[in-house]
């Protein structure tokens, strides 16, 4: 899958998070900094990790008329005090949109980094298991966090609800029967669309396989419980049919046992969810002083 949005339509995600924070204008910078004053900057990463968010920088810094130069791409691992960008331009404005710019490189460095470590982790354990996040992310930003687990290398699984059919347990609850509520998929789903459904007992992963599902999400199983459903699937000849998901309890520190467990695909919504940011920070390192009006 290959992540891509209009320019404009991109700047307009990032202007509404700088909205969000300038409210009526940034009253310290007005009153300290003078009118037409020029910057250069550097941004610089505190921490080692692997970068994201470099592509949507420069776009949100070229859209208020800032010269950029990006001293790293995506995906890229860095080091302590790597420098990512050099901005020059207007020290009002980018005093004015400096946290909000932070913020987003280290949210999305944070999520990129672990992703990257989990991935990097199965993969070397010798395992063909898919990585892949879940819709735990934080309102507003689902772009920018599910961007910066494809960046790290991780699958992004759903964007948005209308990309499948993901069947739960309070879907399953209220219509009070699995089966009849895929036939009603099934009856008026498009061809283009993958219907995924969530069980938490070995009999239901039977019972959702026989109904000709695409994904089945074992949910809250144990690696134990995971091996002895796969086992079942394989003597009534179901495995080979589907694609087996695992979700619930699984992080960085247990995943090897989930993978070990045979699925095909580990969501973790600790990826999104407790990401530690990376630490970066913006410094001024010149400034040309703002021409004298007559």
């Amino acid at each position: 899958m290959i992540m891509f949005l209009p320019r404009r339509i991109l700047e307009k995600k990032l202007r509404r998070l700088l909205e969000e924070d300038v409210g009526q204008g940034d009253i310290t910078t007005f009153l300290t900094i003078p009118e037409g004053a020029i910057v250069e900057a550097e941004i610089f990463v505190k921490d080692a990790g692997v970068v994201a968010g470099i592509e949507e920088a420069l776009i949100f810094l070229e859209s208020f008329g800032f010269q950029t130069e990006a001293r790293v791409a995506d995906g890229e691992e860095v080091r302590l005090k790597t420098s990512l960008l050099k901005i020059i331009g207007d020290a009002r404005t980018l005093l004015s949109l400096e946290r909000t710019l932070l913020n987003l490189l280290s949210r999305m460095s944070g999520i990129a980094t672990i992703t990257n470590r989990i991935v990097k982790r199965v993969k070397e354990a010798g395992y063909d298991t898919r990585v892949a996040c879940t819709r735990k992310v934080a309102p507003g930003l689902i772009y920018f966090d599910k961007k910066a687990v494809f960046v790290g290398g991780g699958d992004v699984h759903r964007f948005h609800q209308d990309d499948m059919v993901l069947i739960k347990d309070n879907h399953i609850v209220i219509v009070d029967d699995v089966v009849e509520a895929i036939r009603k998929v099934r009856g008026r789903l498009s061809f283009s669309k993958k219907i995924e459904v969530e069980v938490s007992s070995l009999r239901d992963a039977i019972k959702v396989a026989k109904a000709n599902v695409d994904i089945i999400m074992l949910d809250n199983f144990s690696p134990r419980l995971i091996r002895k459903t796969l086992k079942e699937l394989e003597k009534k000849k179901l495995r080979g049919k589907i694609l087996v998901e695992a979700s619930g309890g699984i992080n960085e520190k247990n995943v090897l046992e989930f993978a070990a467990a045979g699925v095909d695909v580990l969501s973790l919504g600790e990826i999104t969810q407790d990401a530690r940011a990376l630490d970066i920070s913006l410094e001024v390192v010149n400034v040309r002083k703002a021409k004298r009006k007559r």
